[in-house]
C-alpha cells in the first residue's frame, strides 16, 4: 500500500524535483499557488483537511532574502505562520511533517561547520521568519523532520545563483562576485533525493532537526568561477572574461548574510548510510543534464 503524501510548494526548485522523484513510488498530491496560497491560512487548512495525507512535505517558502527586509509581513505569513498552520493540521491528522529550512538561521560567526544543536541567531528578516517557522513546527507537531539546507540551485525555479551567473556571463565581460561569504552549494535534486530516501524510515524516533547540503565548501566567487568553467566545457556561449573577487562591504545588500554558513551533515549521513556528494561534481552533472550546451533548458536565457 502506497503512502499518501501532500507536497506543498510543488512549483519551487526542490518541490519540482520532489514531484518527479516521489510520483513513481508514492501517492503524491502536489499543490502550489494558486490552489494553495501560504499567505492565506484558510486555503492551507482546507487542502490538508480534504486530502488527509499520511506525510506532509512543506517545500514552499518566501526566499527573496533582500526583499523580505521590506516585505516583513508577507515573509512572516509564508515562512512562520504557514508552517504553524501546517504543523497544527499535521498534529491533528497524526501525519508526519517534513519542513525545509535554511542555513540563514545562523549568524555566520562560527569557524567550523554548524551542528544542529548550535545556537541560532539569524541576521535577516528572512532568517528570522524561517527560524520562527522551525520553532512553530517543533512546538506544534510531535512527528516532524526539519531539514536545513543551503545555497540551493537547480534546473527549476525562477532564479538561483547558477541561472543568474549564466545569464550575466552571457551578457557581460566582467563580473564582480563576493568572495568572503562561505557555504556549500547544493543541488535541489540531491535535497529531493535525500527526502525520498528518508521517507521509508520515518518513525517517531527519527523526529528532529537535520542538516543536509552537498559536501565541500566554497565562496560565492569560487562557485561563480566553477559555474563558468563547467559551462564553458559544455559549450555554453559566454562573454565573461574576468571574475573579480570583492568583499561583502563592496556589495551592500538590504539583508545581512552570514559570512560562514557551512552545515555539518553527519547526523543525517548516519541515518542514510552515505555522505553527501561533492558540490562541484553535482554542479557539473546538473549543468550537463540541463542541456545548457544547446540551450534547451532555458537556463541562462
Amino acid at each position: 500500500m502506497s503512502t499518501s503524501i501532500l507536497l506543498i510548494g510543488s512549483n519551487g526548485q526542490v518541490g519540482k524535483e520532489l514531484q518527479q522523484i516521489l510520483t513513481s513510488h508514492s501517492d503524491v498530491i502536489s499543490v502550489a499557488r494558486p490552489t494553495v496560497d501560504l499567505a492565506q491560512p484558510d486555503t492551507l487548512r482546507k487542502v490538508i483537511r480534504s486530502k488527509q495525507p499520511q506525510i506532509i512535505i512543506n517545500a514552499a517558502a518566501y526566499t527573496t532574502v533582500d526583499k523580505a527586509e521590506s516585505e516583513t509581513e508577507l515573509a512572516t505569513a509564508i515562512n512562520a505562520t504557514a508552517p504553524l498552520i501546517i504543523a497544527e493540521e499535521s498534529q491533528k491528522l497524526g501525519a508526519f511533517l517534513i519542513h525545509i529550512s535554511t542555513d540563514y538561521v545562523f549568524d555566520g560567526n562560527a569557524c567550523s561547520p554548524y551542528q544542529e544543536t548550535y545556537t541560532t541567531n539569524p541576521l535577516s528578516v528572512y532568517g528570522k521568519t524561517k527560524l520562527a517557522g522551525e520553532e512553530a513546527v517543533r512546538e506544534t507537531c510531535a512527528h516532524h523532520l526539519i531539514l536545513r539546507t543551503a545555497w540551493v540551485y537547480g534546473t527549476f525555479g525562477k532564479s538561483n545563483f547558477v541561472k543568474t551567473m549564466l545569464r550575466l556571463g552571457a551578457e557581460r565581460q566582467e563580473l564582480r562576485v563576493v568572495a568572503d561569504q562561505i557555504g556549500s552549494p547544493t543541488w535541489a535534486q540531491d535535497i529531493a533525493t535525500v527526502i525520498a530516501q528518508i521517507i521509508p524510515q520515518l518513525t517517531p524516533e527519527i523526529s528532529g532537526t537535520y542538516h543536509y547540503t552537498n559536501s565541500g565548501v566554497a565562496s560565492w566567487y569560487d562557485f561563480a568561477v566553477a559555474i563558468f568553467e563547467e559551462a564553458q566545457q559544455l559549450g555554453f556561449p559566454l562573454k565573461v572574461e574576468r571574475i573579480v573577487p570583492i568583499t561583502t562591504a563592496e556589495y551592500p545588500t538590504p539583508a545581512r548574510r552570514p559570512a560562514y554558513s557551512v552545515l555539518a551533515c553527519g547526523k543525517i549521513s548516519a541515518i542514510l548510510g552515505t555522505y553527501p556528494p561533492y558540490w562541484r561534481q553535482r554542479l557539473r552533472q546538473m549543468l550537463a543534464e540541463s542541456g545548457i550546451g544547446n540551450r534547451e533548458s532555458g537556463i541562462g536565457h
